[in-house]
């Protein structure tokens, strides 16, 4: 596993659960309001996954689960084994994707190997090049949508929102796309440490705006939270 980082606890990203977060090296989107783009490339892994399992040893009892972030997990070839092992000594994982690797998801759900998936939705299906500055394949991004729908698992759906970049009819689409899922957290734009540096003074939706997103996506979605 090309392992960047290692955050030794959190209260937040496994919801209701105490986990670690290991960062995977790679991801195949661009998208400008990235806060991690110095893992879009493989390289050196800084942390050995040794050292990891090592230090997951020591944590029996202590945490509840292991998030595997990135980057984009899904790149990462020994992934399958990698859960294993992390299964094996008794944790729960939490895998985040942006879904463009279907078949991979659907291997590891079918092998029961995560308790709980999270995938970005980016924009509607026709914005995704735009969002991500990349080609992307959206039948891929559809089929890892609608398997993550019809899984037995704990699910969520998020987007990271720039107000230029997502009308109200954007999300209209959106809640056709997830339609009928249990959880859908939007994401406010946080200018900080990002990809793209003109990005920096770009803005979000206000809160009175979000209350109203929210109850055009509530005709679709079950549960809408805003982070």
């Amino acid at each position: 596993m090309h392992i960047a980082g290692l955050q030794k606890s959190s209260l937040i990203d496994y919801p209701e659960k105490i986990a670690c977060i290991i960062f995977t090296q790679g991801c195949n989107f661009r998208c400008g309001y990235c806060h991690n783009p110095e893992l879009f490339e493989q390289r050196e892994p800084l942390i050995s996954t040794e050292a990891f399992f090592e230090f997951l040893k020591t944590r029996k009892n202590k945490l509840d689960g292991v998030v595997i972030t990135g980057g984009e997990p899904t790149l990462q070839k020994d992934l399958n084994e990698f859960i294993y092992e992390i299964k094996n000594l008794g944790f729960l994982v939490k895998l985040d994707s942006n879904g463009t690797n279907p078949n991979i998801i659907e291997n590891i759900l079918k092998e029961n190997l995560i308790d709980y998936i999270a995938m970005d939705i980016k924009a509607p299906l026709n914005k995704y090049e735009k969002i991500t500055n990349t080609k992307v394949n959206t039948d891929n991004i559809q089929k890892s949508i609608n398997l993550i729908l019809n899984s037995n698992i704990d699910y969520e759906f998020r987007t990271t929102i720039i107000k230029s970049q997502l009308s109200y009819n954007d999300f209209e689409e959106i809640g056709n796309l997830i339609k009928d899922a249990k959880n859908y957290y939007l994401q406010k734009f946080i200018p900080s440490k990002i990809l793209d540096k003109n990005l920096m003074n770009e803005k979000t939706y206000s809160d009175k705006e979000f209350k109203e997103i929210k109850q055009i996506l509530l005709k679709y979605v079950q549960k809408i939270e805003i982070r």
